[in-house]
């Protein structure tokens, strides 16, 4: 395996970053630590396996044998099947790859825990469906209720998100599809979609043979790990098709880009009403118009998707709601709870190496290329996308309102830093595979993740 000068540096930087993460929790160095004004029980609960929240748990499940089995089988096979497949089938392929390799991964821990349960955890949005009785009155009154300590204040994850994320599940259940089985399959078939939308974005982007190297890494992102059960998988398959519909406006690779890009509006629009944080996802959508070969071609993309997002937000504001609102309160929620006991000193670099979990060394290799000044200059769309979505991740970071949990909640950024790995020599991409899932099957089967 060749390994050039830049991945020579990210790499090896990464892991000690990595290790770092892990090591330090355990040298009680003060407010360098993961939990503060914790109990020895406390931390168990909350920072034992810092900087991924779980558990210390070196187990085995149904899904150990599939999932080795995806990997090893990706590894061997998928470079040189994304190679040769009719380019019609490459996104199915990297779709149905990435479904069945989170799905095995979660079966890990087994079907209930692992899956059909974990959506309906205490402070998960299934615990609140059952008290929403009246839709439009639920949207009205959502801001209300958003600070803790109100005898109807929203459970956790419903206070930390705008309506859209609750409504959600609500209508899941409204059509009889309740439970957290069929939550679930919501969470991990829209999550696995995203490996679909970036290979078709990476190849209007770039062109058919990036994209084509781009779809087995994708499809086997450690990212995965964390998909399948987490509403942010939901969160992160809306906002990347919604990136992936204003590529194709922008690079008109479709027959209706003004279509393309008013349903990216949408989904984009959507998006900020299920995540506060995918507000972020303008800095990925700037870097998608930035690279545009003309300046009407970027403004014939953005005027239909700003007028799409703008009706998404006008209608929840007929509805009673006010994203900023919604917002302003959010902060407030998030320093009554444990962030208060996340200190700063530690997750500011924590959190980076939760990143380097999700995206795995392959992804951190490929992101080091994506440094190419020419490439940027000559403003390479793949090259600024990619950069764009770590701009968000490291203004996430620094705005101290993601403090842990960040290997999930940060998965609509890091699904597309994996796709970078595709700038890698395509000789070791074998090589950077293996290292790949080798890492997302370690920390699975070591490690009982929270999701």
């Amino acid at each position: 395996m060749s390994i050039g000068r830049k991945e020579a540096v990210a790499v090896p930087a990464a892991v000690v970053l990595v290790v770092a993460a892990f090591v330090v929790p355990r040298l009680h160095l003060g407010t360098v630590t993961p939990l503060i004004n914790a109990s020895p029980e406390r931390f168990r609960s909350f920072a034992d396996t810092a900087p991924i929240f779980g558990w210390w748990n070196a187990h085995t499940g149904p899904g150990t044998i599939p999932a080795i089995a995806i990997a090893i089988a990706a590894v061997l096979w998928g470079p040189s099947l994304a190679a040769r497949l009719p380019w019609r089938w490459v996104p199915w392929a990297a779709w149905a790859t990435s479904c069945a390799w989170a799905f095995s991964l979660a079966l890990v821990d087994g079907w209930q825990r692992g899956f059909a349960g974990r959506l309906t955890a205490r402070h998960e949005y299934l615990r609140q469906v059952p008290t929403i009785t009246d839709i439009p009155e639920a949207v009205r009154t959502f801001a209300g209720r958003i600070l803790d300590y109100q005898p109807d204040s929203w459970i956790t994850h419903v206070s930390g998100h705008p309506p859209g994320a609750l409504l959600t599940f609500v209508w899941l259940d409204r059509i009889g599809l309740g439970g957290g089985a069929w939550a679930g399959l919501l969470c991990l078939l829209a999550g696995s979609s995203a490996a679909a939308a970036i290979v078709v974005a990476v190849r209007a982007l770039a062109d058919d043979g990036t994209a084509r190297r781009a779809a087995p890494f994708v499809g086997v992102a450690p990212a995965a790990i964390w998909i399948a059960v987490s509403a942010d998988g939901y969160f992160a398959g809306v906002a990347a098709w919604g990136i992936t519909l204003l590529v194709l406006a922008v690079t008109r690779s479709v027959r209706l880009p003004l279509l393309a890009s008013a349903g990216s509006g949408l989904l984009l629009g959507w998006g900020i009403f299920l995540n506060y944080g995918l507000g972020l996802m303008a800095l990925p959508a700037a870097a998608v118009l930035l690279s545009a070969r003309s300046r009407r071609a970027a403004l014939t993309a953005v005027v239909p998707a700003a007028l799409a997002a703008g009706a998404v937000v006008v209608a929840f504001l007929a509805a009673g709601f006010w994203w900023f609102d919604g917002y302003t309160l959010v902060q407030e929620r998030y320093w009554q709870g444990i962030a208060n006991d996340r200190p700063f000193q530690y997750w500011v670099w924590g959190n980076l190496a939760a990143v380097v979990c999700a995206i795995g060394l392959a992804g951190v290799a490929g992101l080091a290329r994506t440094f190419d000044l020419a490439a940027i200059k000559r403003r390479s769309g793949f090259h600024l996308l990619t950069l764009g979505a770590l701009l968000a991740i490291v203004c996430a970071d620094l705005s101290r309102l993601s403090k842990a949990e960040t290997e999930r909640i940060w998965l609509p950024f890091t699904v597309w830093l994996v796709a970078s790995a595709a700038l890698l020599p395509p000789r070791s991409h074998r090589w950077w595979l293996a290292l790949n899932v080798i890492g997302a099957l370690v920390i699975n089967h070591l490690i009982l993740t929270n999701w």
